[in-house]
């Protein structure tokens, strides 16, 4: 820890000890908290799956047990975790600092009639995220909470202010920027008497956000040329959003600009990031709806300039308008969001439709049947040049100046990625349930750095039979038809539930692997899996042994490299 956390930490540690010390007669305290445990016991070396070399060849662990203690006006909180020997993946490059153990994570809050204030690690978001959005995602390793102060106001009925300071976790360390805002979001519905009347509700906010980095961080050595530029050491984001909404419509429109931030991802230009967002949603009985559209670029905003590939040093969020699957073969190839680098614009567009059709009906049946449609669309912004090759050949020019130019409205050349997935719902019999899906897929591997797209067809097909009351058995039965030299995978499952305790789960994965060098393709491997699963009251334990695929798992547009392992599993969580 550096000297700065260190301070933050006893500070909080010391507010943490007064919240336990209240006296009984002014305040009654709570104390909930959680533990999760993932580990591994000696993992298994296996050349067929490509395992690796760990530093502790016995055991692997992630543990975090979070603590909270509640009272009327006074809350506080901390975390210990444990990963020095962290699970495969999470310690890889370029996450080497995610090893280590300790409490980072240590906070009070107080309430005092409309003034909330927090000390120590928080959590924050602005609107949609775009310039402000530090989060916790533990099956990523993203923790990037901000450790210092924040106020929240509501002066009035209707208005909420935000006000924050702080530097940001970067795994056991912080970056030396200093991060502040200020947010404020404004309900008109509660000042404009006919929107009220009429059930409007009318919803406008505005976000500030700065980053201070200091001058000797802020040195940029410009490609194929002899000379330093100088970043700003104030970097400046804004964003404007409104959002207007009545029975089950609403729609939201967010926009957000960011000085110019120039990094090595960026080929250190000088250029404005920019987004904009449009969403429109829409619900009643039986039927949902949703339409977004988004246009960023370089929109990259980071509390450590020249840490350009920790996930964990992200300021902001730019979301992936795409579906986070959860079938194992319609995730094998999921979408990471171009937020900066060599490709750091993007057009993303999303569709979908959820219709149920009724019982007693030609098309619903006796039970009724759900029907869902999904469509994403990802295309590159014009760079007034064409090509990935274009984009390196100007490289080294465009340094140190403002970069490309970039019609709003254009699309660039070809296509990130794009799915089309259909979904059916449908109860057969009291005892009977089906769930079946079909989904299109076009992947351009140049989010991986790699040429060529993969363009694949899934079938999924999910029966369940509810045996009787104690007794349910679930399957899974899926295949990936694809010509990319990748090969077809298939993927099957088997899971008895014994309610209300425990749950045997037996699955197996074929597909031919991507070897190391990224361009070629082992023989048809088999990856595994057998898991016992327990549950009782507040506890939770799972145990498995099997090989898992090496890949990269995604959550909201943010991505992780897994490599193959396997081995014993033990995955347990409490809640208290």
């Amino acid at each position: 820890m550096n000297n700065t956390m260190r301070k933050a930490m006893r500070l909080a540690a010391c507010g943490l000890l007064a919240a336990t010390a209240l006296p009984q007669s002014h305040a009654q305290v709570s104390v909930t908290g959680s533990v999760q445990s993932d580990m591994m016991v000696a993992p298994l070396q296996d050349e067929q799956i490509g395992t690796s070399e760990y530093d502790n060849k016995y055991f692997l662990t992630n543990t975090y047990v979070d603590l909270l203690l509640q009272s009327k006006s006074v809350d506080a909180g901390g975390r210990f975790e444990l990963t020095q020997w962290p699970m495969p993946g999470f310690a890889t490059a370029p996450n080497q600092d995610f090893k280590g153990w300790g409490v980072p994570n240590l906070w009070i809050k107080g309430r005092l009639k409309r003034v909330e204030l927090t000390f120590g690690s928080f959590y924050e978001q602005f609107g949609s995220g775009f310039i402000l959005r530090t989060y916790e995602e533990r099956t990523l390793g993203v923790d990037n909470s901000l450790l210092g102060g924040r106020a929240v106001i509501n002066p009035t009925d209707g208005l909420q202010l935000k006000v924050l300071s702080g530097v940001q976790r970067n795994y056991w360390e912080h970056n030396g920027a200093i991060v502040s805002g200020v947010d404020a979001e404004l309900n008109l519905d509660q000042w404009i008497k006919p929107l009220k009347e009429k059930g409007m509700r009318l919803l406008v906010g505005g976000s500030w956000v700065n980053k201070w980095e200091d001058y000797k961080d802020s040195l940029l050595f410009t490609p194929n040329a002899n000379y330093y530029a100088v970043a700003p050491e104030f970097v400046n984001a804004f964003d404007a959003r409104v959002t207007l909404s009545k029975g089950g419509f609403s729609l939201l429109g967010e926009y957000a600009q960011k000085s110019a931030d120039p990094n090595s991802l960026n080929n250190q230009i000088f250029r404005k990031g920019r987004a904009a967002m449009i969403s429109a949603t829409y619900s009643k009985k039986g039927l949902s709806a949703l339409f977004q559209m988004k246009r960023s670029d370089n929109m990259g905003f980071r509390s450590k300039r020249e840490d350009p590939h920790s996930t964990t040093s992200f300021i902001n969020h730019q979301p992936a308008f795409t579906v986070d699957q959860t079938y194992a073969l319609a995730a094998l190839y999921p979408y990471s969001t171009m937020a900066e680098g060599d490709n750091n614009g993007e057009w993303a567009y999303q569709a979908s439709v959820g219709y149920n059709f009724k019982k007693k009906t030609a098309l619903g049946g006796k039970y009724g049947t759900k029907v869902k449609v999904n469509y994403s669309l990802v295309k590159p912004i014009d760079y007034n040049f064409h090509g990935r090759e274009a984009i390196d050949t100007y490289e080294g020019a465009l340094a140190a100046t403002d970069g490309y130019g970039s019609a709003f409205w254009k699309w660039g050349h070809g296509t990130y990625y794009q799915d089309l997935d259909v979904q059916l719902e449908k109860k057969l019999t009291s005892n009977w349930d089906i769930h079946a899906m079909y989904m299109y897929q076009d992947f351009n591997r140049i989010i991986q750095k790699h040429d060529g797209h993969i363009r694949s067809h899934v079938f999924i097909f999910e029966p369940k039979w509810k045996i009787n009351k104690k007794l349910t058995l679930r399957a899974e039965a899926q295949y990936l038809l694809t010509d990319h030299e990748s090969g077809d995978w298939g993927f099957g499952l088997l899971e008895l539930s014994v309610a209300p305790y425990l749950m045997f789960t037996v699955s197996d994965q074929i597909g031919r692997p991507e070897k190391a060098d990224g361009h070629s393709y082992g023989d048809v491997t088999h990856y595994y899996n057998f898991c016992v699963t327990g549950s009782h009251k507040g506890h939770r334990l799972q145990v498995g042994f099997g090989r898992t695929r090496a890949g990269v798992n995604c959550t909201g547009g943010v991505c992780r490299y897994i490599p193959a392992s396997k081995g014993l599993t033990i995955n347990y969580n409490y809640n208290f």
